[in-house]
């Protein structure tokens, strides 16, 4: 099957930024102690584009701005389909499992922290999502992100089997 890109350029994109996580990283030297941040964020339009970014730096805004324009550099489209996704899905990265399945319009964005903040930044407003394991915000996030690129509408299907758009329904 052949892969198909859905990189996305960030030319005229208004893209809002969510923080997920800060940690604090204490390194000992000799000296005495060093303290460093790293932070992951999210960045997104609302419209189905959306990219993560790990941020590292001596200051809190520093590790912010970083993590910001390393988001920006690996924005990707995410097929949405009525404010939820087209199918369900599951995926896991180290020890995060998530499960993210679409939901009738109305019901919300059921997810919690890091999930939460991709599922919104992407721009699914109905969806029930389920992480499953370690709850590690590193790990939840790229595990969502994963499941997220999964994701095909059924033109993408069509397109990939060469059949027409009721073939793919009706057998």
């Amino acid at each position: 099957m052949a892969k198909i890109s859905n990189k996305v350029k960030t030319s005229d994109l208004e893209l809002k930024d969510r923080l997920v996580a800060i940690n604090r990283v204490t390194k000992v030297t000799k000296g005495g102690r060093t303290f460093s941040f790293s932070a992951i964020v999210i960045v997104g339009n609302e419209d189905g584009i959306v990219g993560w970014g790990l941020g590292k730096a001596s200051e809190v805004t520093t590790a912010i701005a970083k993590g910001v324009d390393a988001a920006k550099k690996n924005l990707v489209k995410i097929p949405i389909l009525h404010g939820t996704i087209p199918h369900e899905q599951t995926a896991k990265f180290g020890g995060a499992n998530v499960l993210l399945k679409p939901a009738s319009s109305g019901t919300g964005v059921k997810a919690g922290g890091a999930m939460r903040a991709v599922l919104e930044s992407v721009g699914v407003h109905d969806i029930l999502a389920k992480s499953k394991g370690s709850s590690n915000p590193h790990n939840l996030v790229k595990a969502t992100m994963a499941a997220l690129l999964e994701l095909r509408d059924a033109n993408q299907v069509a397109q990939q089997r060469g059949v027409s758009l009721q073939k793919v329904f009706k057998g």
